[in-house]
């Protein structure tokens, strides 16, 4: 019942920044809206959500203070402002929808019902 269409990757240098976007469609409930990442031989890492309700956010510790989730509810839109992006950073981003209520953790790959394909982001150093 919800899709979500993430753009915005491609290729930085290291210090460099990026904004990437999620559009979200369909009208099924969404408690956290979250970004993800992976890199080739690593889990899936979270990266950051945002609390529809409140607004409230959340960050991974390797991203906090360099990366900023935004999100727009009116607008059907959710970004993911990275900045002093390093080569760590490499990975497909994914941008993802819980739908299951509000209670519970927000953090995990399985908390979240529904995935977009997936946006490449390559830091190169």
């Amino acid at each position: 019942q919800i899709q979500l269409v993430e753009s915005g990757g491609g290729l930085v240098q290291a210090g460099g920044s990026l904004r990437l976007s999620c559009v979200v469609s369909g009208r099924s409930f969404s408690s956290y809206l979250g970004w993800f990442r992976q890199a080739p031989g690593k889990e899936r890492e979270f990266v950051a959500s945002i609390r529809w309700n409140s607004g409230s956010t959340a960050y991974g510790d390797s991203v906090k203070g360099r990366f900023t989730i935004l999100g727009d509810s009116a607008e059907d839109m959710a970004y993911l402002q990275m900045n002093s992006l390093i080569p760590e950073d490499t990975a497909v981003y994914y941008c993802a929808a819980k739908v299951s209520g509000y209670s519970g953790r927000h953090d995990r790959a399985n908390d979240y019902n529904y995935w977009g394909q997936g946006t490449q982001v390559t830091v190169s150093s």
